[in-house]
């Protein structure tokens, strides 16, 4: 997909979080294009030359690949008068461990002349070398896919969703060396990024949030109930909480409404991105998800919700992801949304054994947009493919990845 942006845009900018592997994609695009130039604004002496002189430190002939260019914002303009001077395609390749639109000191030097490619941790079949292609199959086929039976059962879920996604985390081992790699991170996120891009004063509050985020995973982002839990003023609250969002830690998924559905409550859902990150800040761990009261629902909706939402990333068709809940508490987890108005209802179940009333808020939603309302589909931790009624269907968790596009 980079390779591809790059031969018609001047420049591209690859997004994502800490250790998800930018610098690693950046470096294998750049080897493989004649005369081009590597620079790593972590260098500090690189640093100190880009902010000196960043006209100079920006002319190129070839591509030109930056490291981290959040860290010297000012090259931006100096970019733009490079790729206007030259427009040729391939110019410049940019990696950012921030969303480089949202920071408040960004020019705003590039619209029309870059794309942005966003970068998640891997996905589940990233990971094991499968087809990921849920999201376009299920609108191509208008929900009526078909799954193999799964070998998966709760237990593997909850797994899966605890390695998360960052790659030095899928390489080890569960347990004490996974959890340092995820401590590391936290220690790191809030020393580094989060300074990088913003002042933060008092960096125990920004520990203190993402614990608290974390433990509200895949819930309503209720800004007032967020900032009494950790006393912390509505202002700095949401002050933060776009911090986190702009390192790429959490997302936040908008609500859907309609004007068939004008119950619809506007509140977005909060998602941990990755859900090993998430599961090490609430103490989760494969035994103590073993306990009947262990918090695996909203860490494997938390899970299936951030594997949808990587696949939009490549997906063909184009569809936007929101979740749905009503004045009533009527909810569904997923929305999908197609550009022709198609819609596509996801739940998301812990349970290893699919059940009618599972379905109560995808009837909700089929009995109101009729046929806009493509299929409702129960995504639960059984093994089998099961029917229950028109356009209603329950397929395993490892659907999202097992499916071909």
């Amino acid at each position: 997909m980079t390779a591809e942006a790059l031969a018609d845009t001047r420049v591209v900018v690859v997004n994502g979080a800490r250790q998800v592997g930018k610098s690693t994609l950046a470096e294998l695009i750049a080897a493989r294009s004649s005369g081009a130039r590597e620079l790593y604004l972590d260098d500090q002496a690189v640093r100190a030359a880009a902010e000196s002189d960043p006209s100079a430190f920006v002319r190129h002939e070839g591509l030109l690949m930056i490291d981290e260019i959040q860290r010297v914002p000012e090259l931006l303009l100096a970019i733009k008068r490079e790729v206007d001077r030259d427009r040729s395609p391939g110019r410049f390749l940019l990696t950012g461990s921030a969303r480089l639109l949202g920071l408040k000191d960004l020019p705003d030097a590039l619209p029309g002349r870059a794309e942005t490619i966003e970068l998640w941790p891997l996905s589940q079949g990233e990971i094991d070398s499968a087809p990921d292609g849920f999201v376009d199959a299920v609108f191509r086929l208008d929900g009526n896919v078909s799954v193999p039976s799964s070998a998966l059962a709760k237990r593997d879920y909850v797994a899966r969703a605890l390695r998360g996604g960052y790659p030095e985390a899928v390489r080890r081992d569960p347990g004490r060396r996974r959890a340092r790699f995820f401590d590391s991170y936290v220690t790191d996120l809030v020393a580094r990024d989060v300074q990088q891009i913003s002042d933060i004063q008092r960096p125990a509050e920004m520990r203190r949030l993402l614990s608290v985020v974390a433990a509200r995973m895949a819930t309503l982002a209720v800004a007032g109930s967020i900032a009494s839990d950790v006393a912390m003023p509505r202002q700095t609250l949401s002050r933060y909480l776009d911090l986190l969002e702009l390192v790429f830690v959490i997302k936040r998924i908008p609500a859907w409404s309609s004007n068939l559905t004008t119950r619809a409550i506007s509140t977005p859902k909060l998602i941990v991105t990755d859900s090993g990150l998430g599961g090490r800040l609430i103490g989760m761990s494969e035994e103590r998800a073993k306990d009947p009261t262990a918090p695996s629902g909203p860490l494997l909706e938390n899970f299936a919700i951030g594997e949808v939402a990587r696949q939009l990333t490549w997906a063909e068709e184009p569809v936007q992801l929101f979740h749905y809940r009503d004045r009533d508490k009527v909810e569904v987890d997923m929305v999908l949304e197609h550009a022709s108005g198609a819609v596509i209802g996801l739940e998301v179940k812990a349970a290893e054994t699919a059940r009618a009333e599972d379905f109560r808020g995808l009837h909700h939603l089929a009995n109101r947009l009729g046929e806009r309302f493509r299929a409702g589909i129960v995504l639960y931790a059984g093994e089998q493919q099961l029917a229950f009624g028109d356009r209603l269907t329950a397929l395993p968790i490892s659907a999202l990845w097992t499916t071909a596009p």
